[in-house]
This record gives structure tokens, sequence and C-alpha cells, in this order.
């Protein structure tokens, strides 16, 4: 600390200087980089007892839950009533209230214990859904207007992954196309229009298991697709078994679509051949040579 003040010889003079530009609103880093002050305690103590201004002050939008918090527990309430009533974690709550007093200690029927913690998690699993909202929301916002070429390049990693591909055992060059996701039939439409593939040449048919609503399901997809019900194919029923524990029965379960191409053999290889091209430039990139 000694050879710290000789550095700064003139220490009143230059706190002068440092509370003149805090008063003028300066924050600390300011103030340090005019002063060249490179020393925190001599920082300190040129700035003892000078508030900071109130434009370095972080914002804090707890600050009205903090508040409420604390009037709960002047009132008796317990981290698990704040937590319920607020939806703050217990961390939070500990941090704002720990130098109030404890509430006198309750006992809790079972019941009274299960329907708080209940509660509690429920307020849990509101807050984790709005992050995961928000991360979808913001995530979607930096993928913005697609280029022609990077459709092209999705929908052929689509169809790679998703379509019917031909096999060394069986040879069968087609397009065809099948996936519950209305949002992958989507883009994989939009793709086939990209290409130029012509409505006429495309056909559609239902694939659901046969305990579902089957109707709704026809409606809901010729719907989604643009076409009448009765354009459909022959709905294909997926038998019933009774030791297949089934998760997808609730209303919004529409089984699959499945799109075909006529005359698509010729687009399926060049399908083919643009997908082993993106193999090859991704060995390129990452610098493998393995075959």
């Amino acid at each position: 600390m000694a050879h710290a003040q000789g550095k700064y010889a003139d220490f009143e003079g230059l706190r002068e200087r440092a509370v003149a530009l805090r008063r003028a609103g300066l924050s600390r880093r300011q103030i340090r980089d005019r002063l060249h002050v490179d020393n925190n305690d001599i920082l300190n103590r040129l700035l003892e007892g000078e508030p900071p201004p109130e434009w370095t002050k972080r914002p804090n939008a707890k600050d009205d839950v903090r508040g409420r918090a604390q009037e709960l527990r002047l009132q008796g309430w317990t981290y698990d009533q704040i937590q319920v009533e607020l939806g703050c974690s217990k961390s939070s709550i500990s941090l704002w209230v720990r130098n109030l007093p404890k509430p006198e200690r309750k006992t809790r029927t079972r019941e009274e214990a299960s329907a708080i913690a209940k509660r509690g998690w429920e307020a849990t699993l509101q807050r984790r859904e709005e992050e995961r909202q928000q991360t979808k929301r913001l995530s979607a916002g930096e993928i913005g207007t697609m280029t022609d070429r990077e459709l092209f390049l999705v929908g052929v990693g689509l169809y790679w992954a998703e379509g019917s591909k031909s096999k060394p055992y069986r040879r069968q060059e087609r397009i065809t196309f099948v996936n519950s996701d209305p949002n992958m039939i989507t883009v994989f439409l939009a793709w086939l229009r990209l290409l130029r593939v012509e409505q006429e040449r495309l056909r559609f048919s239902v694939q659901i298991h046969e305990t579902a609503d089957v109707p709704t399901a026809e409606k809901f997809w010729a719907h989604h697709v643009g076409i009448e019900p009765a354009e459909l194919l022959k709905t294909t029923l997926k038998k019933h078994n009774p030791s297949t524990n089934r998760k997808n029965t609730d209303d919004n379960y529409y089984g699959c679509l499945r799109i075909d191409a006529r005359g698509g053999a010729d687009l399926y290889r060049r399908i083919e051949g643009w997908w082993y091209g993106i193999v090859l430039s991704a060995r390129e990139s990452d610098g493998l040579n393995r075959t």
C-alpha cells in the first residue's frame, strides 16, 4: 500500500479531481481511466463517501417481486408459500428475506404439504415453459428468410433423412416421403415446388392406427396440403397390437401423410447425387479424406 500511495503523492489533489468527476456523473471505470489509477484500494479511498451516479446502478427487474416477498415474510409466510405466490426460486427468496425474523413454524398435514409442493412444482414448470418458448422464438428469428439455395440444401438433407431410398438389395428409385409432422410436410412441399415438381404429379395418402379418428385425420391432411379429402388415395390402417403401449392417442394425433411423386426416378437419382455432393463438401471442409 505504501508503494501505491507513493505513486500518487498528491493524494488530496487527486481526490478532489476524483470527487469532481464522480459528481459529474462518471463511473469508476471512467474515473480510473481519466486519472490513470490502476489500484482499486487507492480508487476506493479517492471515492470514499461519494455515492455512484444513478445511471451506473444496474436495473433490477425483480425489485417489485423482492419487496412483495419481504412483505409476505413479515406476515409470517414460509419460503414454500412465497414461492407459490410469486413464482420465484427459493434461493432468491432466501437472499431477499435473510435479515427478516423467521415466522413461527406451523405443523402442516401431509395433504397441505403435498398441495404446497404441487403448486410450487407447477409454478416451476410454467417458468421453464416460458423460458423454453422464449428460446424457440429467439432461435426462429435467427433464421430469417431462406434463399432458394438454402431451401434446396435443407430439402436434400430432409429427403435423405426421411424419404424412401433405394437399396442394393432392392432397387427402387422413386420419390416417397412419409412424416407425421405437418411442418416437415410443409417444408418438403416447398422444396418440391422449388424443384418445379408439378402438383399434378403428387399423390397423397394417410397412414394411421386403426383405432384413431380416421375421417378427421383425412380432413386434416387434405386441408394441410390444399386438396379435397376425396383426392386422397386409400388410407393405410395400422393394426392394433394390444401389447403396445401407445402414446399418440390424443385429439392431435393424425397419423402420417405419405407423399409420392409420379415419374420420380430421375429426380431420385439427382437427389442421391446432391446428397453425396454435400457429403464430399463436408469432408473437404473438415479436412477428412476417409471414404
